[in-house]
């Protein structure tokens, strides 16, 4: 390496070492000095001249070289000299690639900037042109406006005066050159622009947009009002403007197609101060209307269902339906067998514990030829929403009573309902096989509750049947059709669907999936319609035996496919012309269902909000999610945990769905703290994983009653234990005493019962409580007793309190802990 003034040092590092003072030449051969502490020695390079001068000797010589300096030392050092010089070249080397590099870079850069600022130039420039373009062509339309509107008498003065008629040739020639000008500059325009335009398509050379002919007309009327010096007043054109319950300042000015500054100014004047995006209420906005002479239309959001009308079929259209016939009655007394005895089926075979879990819709066609359409309902009182809604969109009831167990709880359930929806009834007495049967029995109690069949002089039909031998199935089927042939059924099948949604589920492969049973018109594979607040497509019709059909007439099941969402069990279905419309009420809906929850849930006032906040401290809440297989059951269910809990606990369902149970199920009850509940349902891989990892617990339920005792069982955990006093004793003051170390003893007689040193203690002072707690000592004469008996004289001290006084009263209590359950 080289120092500050380019003389040679050694070493290794980058300054010259303390020894080395100077290099210097003899002849070709640079040497280098080192000085030591004894001695100035002169060490010549390898393959040059011997140096000369004191203390100067060859490089092999030890007796000439200074001490400490070896041979291996100094060809060390000349090759560090040597390797300093390389290193010095290649830094050089690569300063000047950088700096090559840094100065095409700059170069690149300015090349950049220079072709951007004659771009912007080149811009600005086609902007200017078009600007002067548009300015000139506006100067003569007015110029040919003026002309046009110059009276007769003027081409008589200028024949009178022919010098002023050389300007009228001036203008013409003037105009055509302004026109080859402006062409040629949109042509550059264009040529500069390097696209082709949907206007430049359009325009086709033309020069400009084409004005139509009626707004030529009226520019030409503004033209001429403007040259005789009238007022050129544009025609009003007043709208009927559609006012919802609340719209925004802009969308109104959009309406009425007046200018945004104009209303919010008429706003002003009217003394409100309210911007371009703020919300006014219909009432104020009616007013703006009025004043800028539109006519208002009142409309509110429900309107959007007004698509839907209720068509008043004719007569002429009216053809036969099949009737529909709902199934109900108590719990384990044979419907579905009853129904499977009549399709010759085995629907039973594939339910868990022999109980009908959701509703089933199923159609038959009897040896007669006749087809009935039958609704099977659960008879559990979990299920009493369900059987609703099947009393609802049915024709006939069948209320099956078990001869040998006769009227039960869902049975004058049944019967309401069926009332309810104003229904005829048939009984069918079953099980009338067994020996136990006993069917003047079931007659005799369905009179407590008004159903007077025709066997005791009443209108109602009543058959007995049993689902085992088939017995009194013939004399059924021809009371149904009996009571269908009174009814006289009809419907129009030519004409938009409408149906009821029987059930629904969330299908793996096939997504939402709707049970719909069709009350009138024909619903065809590709309609578009909206139930509930969800809408879609048929991409898909399912009859009850699983086979795809193309279109399903009135009170025909079907399961439809192609929702873009799980609806809710009695949802009405209604076919829409487009889909723009079935969205829109769909979404309506959606809000309407959105702002009503959040209502009912939301407190008005502070005191209301302050009490529902001090409720919840006070009430325990078990969390859980419940996902099922088809929407009815889920929502049993959630109606069967509402019922269960008291003032103290509740259960709170966090979440309840169809389909299976996912990652964000999981997720989700992890979060809260909330077992899953999964009713007919299982986990997917990744759900199960999930769960194993954050511990979370699933249980699985085939039968809604284990589901519903699990959950009570769990919420009476969650209960506090009630403490039970019991009395055990009292005792009278005689005497009080001063004791050392001990403080005030009661001398007391013990008049009732036993007195415990572990019971609890209250003095009464003129049957008033005034102090509660524990005893300090018990003793009897001088010992320490654990308890002392009726009749039996003692002394008394209370633990932490010294105020008794002599005719006090104490009771001694005991106090234990019992385990609540909910009923």
């Amino acid at each position: 390496m080289s120092d500050s003034d380019g003389r040679k040092t050694l070493g290794l590092g980058g300054s010259r070492p303390a020894n080395v003072k100077q290099s210097f030449s003899h002849g070709r051969t640079k040497n280098v000095v080192v000085e030591t502490k004894r001695k100035r020695v002169v060490v010549p390079k390898p393959g040059g001249q011997k140096p000369s001068g004191p203390g100067a000797g060859p490089v092999g010589d030890p007796s000439k070289r200074p001490a400490g300096i070896t041979d291996s030392e100094m060809e060390r050092r000349l090759k560090a000299v040597q390797a300093a010089k390389s290193r010095e070249v290649e830094e050089a080397a690569a300063r000047e690639a950088e700096e090559k590099a840094r100065a095409e870079d700059r170069e690149r850069r300015r090349a950049e900037i220079e072709a951007k600022e004659a771009e912007d130039r080149e811009r600005e420039e086609s902007l200017k042109a078009k600007a002067e373009d548009e300015e000139r062509a506006k100067r003569d339309a007015e110029a040919a406006a003026q002309a046009a509107a110059r009276p007769a008498a003027e081409p008589a003065a200028a024949r009178a005066t022919p010098n002023k008629a050389l300007p009228s040739a001036t203008p013409r020639k003037t105009e055509r050159d302004r026109e080859e000008t402006n062409k040629k500059n949109r042509q550059d325009d264009d040529r500069r622009s390097g696209k082709l335009t949907v206007n430049q398509a359009m325009r086709g050379g033309e020069g400009g947009r084409q004005r139509s002919m009626a707004q030529m007309k009226r520019k030409q009327d503004r033209a001429r009002a403007k040259a005789m010096g009238g007022n050129v007043e544009r025609e009003k054109i007043i709208r009927d403007v559609q006012l919802p319950p609340a719209i925004v300042v802009s969308e109104l000015a959009a309406r009425m197609a007046e200018k945004t500054g104009a209303v919010v100014k008429a706003l002003m004047n009217s003394g409100l101060m309210i911007g371009q995006n703020e919300t006014i209420d219909a009432d104020t906005a009616e007013l703006i209307i009025e004043e800028f002479g539109h006519k208002v239309v009142r409309v509110s959001d429900a309107d959007v269902e007004d698509v839907i009308k209720l068509e008043v079929d004719d007569e002429a259209d009216l053809v036969g339906r099949p009737p529909v016939i709902t199934i109900m009655g108590h719990v384990d007394h044979g419907k579905t067998s009853l129904l499977d005895a009549i399709r010759k089926a085995k629907v039973v075979a594939g339910e868990a514990g022999g109980i009908t879990q959701h509703i089933g819709a199923y159609q038959v066609t009897t040896e007669g030829g006749q087809v009935l359409s039958f609704l099977d309902t659960p008879g559990h009182a979990a299920f009493t929403s369900m059987r609703s809604r099947g009393a609802q969109v049915t024709d006939i009831v069948v209320l099956v009573v078990a001869a040998d167990d006769a009227v039960m709880p869902q049975t004058i359930e049944a019967i309401a309902h069926a009332k309810a929806a104003k229904v005829p009834m048939i009984v069918a007495i079953n099980k009338i096989d067994k020996p136990s049967a006993d069917p003047d029995k079931v007659r005799a109690a369905l009179l407590q509750h008004e159903v007077i069949v025709e066997k005791m002089s009443g209108d109602v039909q009543d058959v007995e049947v049993s689902a085992i031998t088939g017995q009194g199935l013939d004399e059924l089927l021809e009371a149904i059709s009996l009571q269908s042939e009174i009814l006289e059924l009809k419907a129009n099948p030519n004409r938009a669907a409408v149906g009821a949604v029987i059930e629904a589920k969330l299908d793996v492969g096939r997504g939402p999936v709707a049970t719909v049973l069709v009350q009138n018109g024909t619903l065809r594979t590709g309609d578009i319609f909206v139930v509930g607040e969800q809408y879609g497509k048929v991409r898909a019709l399912i009859d009850d035996q699983g086979n795809r059909i193309k279109e399903a007439g009135p009170s025909v099941p079907v399961e439809v496919l192609g929702l873009n969402g799980t609806p809710e069990a009695g949802d009405v279905l209604n076919v829409t012309e487009t889909e723009a419309q079935a969205r829109e009420i769909a979404e309506y809906r959606a809000n309407a269902a959105k702002d009503k929850r959040a209502a009912a849930g939301a407190a008005t006032t502070l005191d209301q909000l302050m009490a529902n906040a001090k409720a919840d401290e006070n009430v325990s809440e078990l969390p859980i999610l419940v996902k099922a297989d088809v929407q009815g059951s889920a929502e049993a269910i959630v109606q069967a945990m509402e019922k269960i809990g008291n003032d103290e606990v509740r259960v709170r369902v966090l979440h309840s769905g169809v389909g299976a149970i996912t990652e964000t199920d999981v997720g989700l009850a992890e979060a809260s703290g909330a077992p899953i509940m999964g009713f007919n349902v299982r986990a997917n891989a990744s759900a199960r994983n999930t769960a194993n990892q954050k511990g979370v617990e699933i249980r699985y339920y085939s039968i809604i009653y284990d589901l519903v005792n699990d959950v009570k069982a769990a919420a009476s955990g969650l209960l506090s234990n009630e403490i039970k006093e019991t009395f055990i004793g009292y005792a009278n003051i005689k005497e009080v005493f001063k004791v050392t170390g001990i403080g005030k003893v009661a001398g007391c007689l013990v008049t009732e019962g036993v007195a415990r040193r572990s019971a609890g203690v209250r003095l009464l002072r003129d049957n008033v409580v005034i102090h509660e707690g524990t005893l300090k000592t018990l003793k009897r004469f001088k010992d320490e007793v654990p308890e002392v008996q009726s009749g039996q004289e003692c002394g008394m001290a209370f633990e932490n309190y010294d105020d008794i006084r002599p005719d006090d009263v104490i009771e001694i209590f005991t106090r234990e802990e019992v385990t609540r359950t909910l009923a």
